[in-house]
C-alpha cells in the first residue's frame, strides 16, 4: 500500500513538473527554439548587416599628436576600401605626416584595421586608424571584419644575412654623424633605423652648443674653457667623468666646422652670453641629413635601412660583440654581422614605467615615441654596466595642460594665456597639497623650473586670482608687473609672435580661463577654499599658503622662499580663483651606458666591453649627476659623441 502511494506522488510530481516547463518554455527569453533557428537569426542578421552597407565616400576625422586628422575613405560595391584621402592634418613634418601614408598603405593593401602603429608616431596611427573605423561604421560595412583581417607580412620567416666593418644602431643625430664619420675613415657601415625618419629628436631641437665654435669666435664670444670645466663638473656635484666634459668642451667646436662642411649648416647665436647655433630650417634637416649618408655610407658600398627594429647583439664564445640582429617592418629577420657597433638608440624617455622606477618623474614625455629604451637593454644583456647615476631626465620646459584643447576654440595667442602665465615669477605656485615649494622666479630659469617642479610631483598649479586676471585683460602682462616676456621656446609663440608683447592687453582672458576649467585642464573657486576642494588640494594646507604669501606680499618680504619684492604680487580677497595645471616636458633620457672618451661602452669593471660603442643621448651619463642642466649641450654633444665614435670605432674595424 505505502509503494503505490509513493508511486503515485512521484508520477504527479513529475507531472507538475513537465507543466512548469511547458509553461516557462512559451514565454520571454526562454522559449523554445526549433532546431537551426540559431545560425537562421545570425543569416538574418548578416543579411540586415550587408543591407546597411552604401558605397561611396565618407568623412571621418581623430585627434592625432598635433591636432586633428581629417580623412576621407570610399568604398566600392564590394564593401573593400579603395581610396583614403587626407584632407588635413597637422602632424610633425617627417615624423607624423610619414606615419599617416604608412598606415593608410597599409589599411588599402590588406583591407584591414589590424594595422601596427609606426614606431615613433603611435598617436598619429591610432588616430588615423580611428578615423577610418569611423568612416566604416558609416558605410555600414563589417567593422570586425575589418578588424580581424591580419596584416601578412611578406618577409616572416625569412632570414638576411649582411656584412659590415661597422654597424650603426639608430639614425638620430647621433648615429647619423657615426655612420657619416665611420665611412669617411673607410669602412663599410650599415646603419638601421626602426622609424621612416631620419634625423631622430634633433627634426625637433632648436639649437646646439659647440664650444668655441669658429662662428663665435670670429663673432667676438670666446668661453674660458678652464673655468667652463671647472664649474661643470663642481654644479654636477663631482659625480661626472672629467675627461668627457673636457672632450665634449674642447672638441665641439670642431663640430660646427665639420657640420657645415658635410651640409649641415648652423646659424650662430649670441644666446645672453651663451654660444648657441641654431639648426638649419626644420623642413630641410631630414633631407640634409639623408644626403649626407649617401655622400659617404652609401658611396662607401653601405647601406642606410629604415624601418627596422634592432632586437638583440650578437657576441662570439668571448663577449665580444660581433654584430645586431634586426627585424624589418616586412617580418624579415637580418643579421648583420660586423667589427664594431654603435648604439645611438635615443634613450627611454617614452618608456613611462622606466622613467618613473629610475627616475620618479610622471610629467609629459615631450621627445620620441619610438625611444623606449631597448637599446639600452640589449647592451645591458651584452655585458654593459649599469651606470651609478643611471635615471637623469632631460627636463626642460613648462607646458600648461589647456593649450592644445584651447586652440580649438581660441587664436593661438588666446590660447597661451595660461600656458604664459607658468613662465612668469609673479604668480604663485603650489605642489598637488595645496603647498607652496619654491621661490617662483625659478621660473625663469628652464632648467631651474623644470626640476623643481618635478621634484614635487606630477604636475603643479599656478594660482591666478580675478585682480590679476582684471589687471591683465587691462594692460598685458606689464599689468602684473612682468619682469620680462615668458621664457618660452620659440617655436611656442611663433604662430602669434606680434601679438606677444608685454602691453598687449589680453582681452578675452576670462572666457579662456572659464573654457579651461569647463574642459577639465584647470580649476576655480569663487574662494580659496572652494578652489581648494575642486582641485582636490589639502583645503588647510593652501590655505596656509595663500596667508602666507598674501603677508609676503603686503610686507614686501618673503620668509619661506625668499622671493624678491618686485616679483610679489598681492592675489586680493575676492574670488573667483583658478588654478593651471601645469605640466613638465622631458626631452629625453640622460645616459644609460657608461663609456670612455673613445664611446667604448664599459662593464661592471670598466673595462670595455669589445666591439660595442655608444654615442648621444645613451652615453651622456658622463656629463651629467642625475639631471640634464644644459642649454644646447643635448643636440651639440650628439653630434659631436656621433663624430668622434664612428671615427674610434672604424678605426678599431679597420686595424682587425
Amino acid at each position: 500500500m505505502r509503494q503505490k502511494t509513493v508511486h503515485k506522488l512521484t508520477i504527479i510530481a513529475l507531472c507538475f513538473v513537465l507543466m512548469l516547463t511547458i509553461l516557462s518554455g512559451c514565454s520571454g527569453d526562454n522559449a523554445a527554439k526549433p532546431a537551426g533557428s540559431e545560425s537562421l537569426n545570425q543569416e538574418q542578421e548578416s543579411s540586415a548587416t550587408a543591407s546597411s552597407f552604401k558605397p561611396g565616400t565618407y568623412t571621418a576625422e581623430a585627434e592625432g599628436k598635433d591636432g586633428k586628422i581629417q580623412v576621407e575613405v570610399t568604398f566600392d560595391e564590394s564593401e573593400e576600401i579603395t581610396e583614403i584621402r587626407i584632407v588635413s592634418q597637422t602632424e610633425t613634418a617627417g615624423i607624423g605626416d610619414t606615419a599617416i601614408e604608412r598606415v593608410k598603405e597599409q589599411i588599402i593593401a590588406g583591407q584591414t584595421l589590424a594595422v601596427d602603429a609606426v614606431s615613433g608616431a603611435t598617436e598619429t596611427s591610432s588616430a588615423l586608424l580611428s578615423a577610418v573605423e569611423n568612416a566604416v561604421k558609416q558605410a555600414g560595412a563589417d567593422v570586425e571584419a575589418f578588424k580581424g583581417r591580419a596584416v601578412q607580412k611578406a618577409g616572416a620567416g625569412k632570414v638576411e644575412q649582411l656584412t659590415a666593418d661597422v654597424a650603426v644602431v639608430g639614425a638620430g643625430a647621433s648615429g647619423v654623424s657615426a655612420a657619416v664619420s665611420a665611412a669617411d675613415q673607410g669602412a663599410k657601415v650599415i646603419i638601421i633605423e626602426k622609424t621612416a625618419t631620419i634625423g631622430g629628436a634633433s627634426n625637433l631641437s632648436w639649437a646646439g652648443k659647440f664650444y668655441n665654435s669658429s662662428a663665435a669666435v670670429e663673432s667676438g664670444l670666446k668661453v674660458n674653457v678652464e673655468q667652463e670645466i671647472a664649474d661643470w663638473i663642481v654644479n654636477n656635484h663631482w659625480r661626472v667623468d672629467a675627461a668627457a666634459i673636457r672632450q665634449y668642451v674642447t672638441k665641439s667646436g670642431d663640430t660646427y666646422d665639420w657640420l657645415a662642411e658635410k651640409g649641415y649648416k648652423t646659424t650662430f647665436l649670441n644666446f645672453a652670453g651663451e654660444q648657441l647655433h641654431v639648426l638649419p630650417a626644420y623642413e630641410t634637416r631630414q633631407e640634409t641629413l639623408r644626403a649626407m649618408l649617401s655622400a659617404s655610407v652609401e658611396k662607401q658600398g653601405g647601406q642606410v635601412i629604415t624601418e627596422t627594429t634592432a632586437k638583440q647583439l650578437m657576441t662570439d664564445d668571448s663577449g665580444q660583440v660581433v654584430g645586431v640582429i634586426a627585424e624589418k617592418a616586412d617580418g624579415t629577420t637580418l643579421e648583420i654581422s660586423a667589427k664594431s657597433v654603435i648604439m645611438a638608440t635615443g634613450g627611454y624617455a617614452a618608456n613611462k614605467e622606466m622613467v618613473k622606477e629610475s627616475f620618479g618623474f610622471e610629467g609629459v614625455n615631450g621627445g620620441l615615441g619610438q625611444n623606449i629604451g631597448e637599446g639600452l637593454k640589449m647592451a645591458w644583456e651584452a655585458g654593459a654596466k649599469v651606470p651609478d647615476n643611471f635615471g637623469g631626465q632631460m627636463l626642460h620646459q613648462t607646458l600648461a595642460r589647456a593649450t592644445d584643447t584651447l586652440k580649438t576654440q581660441f587664436t593661438p595667442y588666446e590660447a597661451s594665456y595660461p600656458l604664459m602665465l607658468t613662465y612668469l615669477p609673479n604668480f604663485m605656485n603650489v605642489g598637488p597639497s595645496g603647498a607652496r615649494f619654491r621661490d617662483e622666479a625659478a621660473t625663469l630659469t628652464a632648467v631651474a623650473a623644470a626640476n623643481t617642479s618635478a621634484f614635487n610631483g606630477a604636475y603643479h598649479l599656478v594660482i591666478v586670482s580675478k585682480s590679476q586676471l582684471d589687471a591683465l585683460m587691462d594692460k598685458g602682462m606689464n599689468g602684473v608687473n612682468a619682469p620680462k616676456l615668458p621664457g618660452m621656446p620659440p617655436e611656442f609663440y611663433a604662430a602669434f609672435q606680434d601679438q606677444f608683447t608685454l602691453d598687449n592687453p589680453w582681452s578675452n582672458a576670462d572666457q579662456v580661463f572659464e573654457a579651461m576649467v569647463e574642459n577639465g585642464d584647470g580649476y576655480k573657486g569663487n574662494t580659496i577654499e572652494e578652489l581648494a576642494q575642486n582641485a582636490g588640494m589639502d583645503r588647510d594646507v593652501l590655505l596656509d599658503a595663500f596667508h602666507k604669501y598674501e603677508e609676503a606680499a603686503k610686507s614686501g618680504v618673503d620668509t619661506e622662499f625668499g622671493k624678491a619684492k618686485e616679483y610679489l604680487l598681492p592675489m586680493g580677497e575676492q574670488g573667483p580663483y583658478y588654478a593651471i595645471i601645469a605640466e613638465i616636458n622631458n626631452l629625453g633620457s640622460v645616459g644609460g651606458l657608461l663609456v670612455n672618451t673613445n664611446f667604448q661602452v664599459l662593464n661592471d669593471k670598466r673595462v670595455p666591453v669589445k666591439g660595442l660603442y655608444a654615442v648621444g643621448l645613451e652615453s651622456e651619463g658622463v656629463l651629467f649627476n642625475d639631471t640634464y642642466v644644459g642649454n644646447g649641450v643635448g643636440i651639440g654633444y650628439s653630434f659631436t659623441s656621433g663624430r668622434l665614435g664612428g671615427e674610434s670605432a672604424a678605426k678599431s674595424a679597420l686595424a682587425q
